[in-house]
């Protein structure tokens, strides 16, 4: 499910200092492309996709649908926020909550992109969603992941095995602090 409920969509797009967290148009194809062919970016999540497949599959404007933000620096996709329904078959503490997810291209990587645009999207979602908690799922082994979800105020609910590898739960609750 990726519907987040009651929530209007597409929001107003949401500005932070350097970034804007918008709906994905027309010029944000060739970036999903990159991204989604991205080995660096896909290191913890299974592998890349194909390039070829993803030129054949991926509709004129991609990740149109709620919950699915384009982060633009300066007019320029560089990475992608997730909000959406943990599905019911997820883990247990997961199952039906919101869920974050992140992609940024490798050139956007440390420069506070995913902190900054993260936090926006949940001071977003806790304005839209007041009251509701926010789940986040990585692999232990990904470090940046796993300081960026302490940054975010997200707490460990439990650790399990899937996909060969430790993975980590944890859950932000909506007075968490963002800062």
């Amino acid at each position: 499910m990726t519907e987040l409920g009651p929530v209007a969509w597409p929001p107003a797009p949401i500005k932070t200092e350097r970034l804007v967290l918008r709906e994905p148009d027309l010029r944000d194809r060739a970036k999903f492309i990159e991204m989604l062919a991205s080995p660096e970016v896909h290191t913890y999540l299974g592998g890349p996709r194909p390039r070829d497949e993803l030129e054949r599959e991926m509709p004129e404007v991609p990740e149109r649908w709620p919950g699915s933000f384009v982060v633009d620096l300066n007019g320029v996709m560089i990475g992608q926020i997730l909000l959406r329904r943990a599905p019911e078959h997820h883990r247990p503490a997961a199952a039906g909550r919101a869920d974050l997810g992140y992609l940024f291209l490798p050139r956007a990587w440390g420069f506070g992109y995913a902190t900054e645009s993260c936090a926006a999207a949940l001071d977003w979602f806790d304005g839209a969603l007041p009251g509701e908690p926010v789940v986040l799922a990585t692999q232990t082994a990904n470090v940046g992941s796993m300081s960026l979800a302490a940054k975010l105020g997200f707490i460990e609910v439990e650790r399990f095995r899937a996909w060969d590898a430790e993975q980590w739960l944890g859950m932000r609750s909506p007075v968490a602090s963002c800062d």
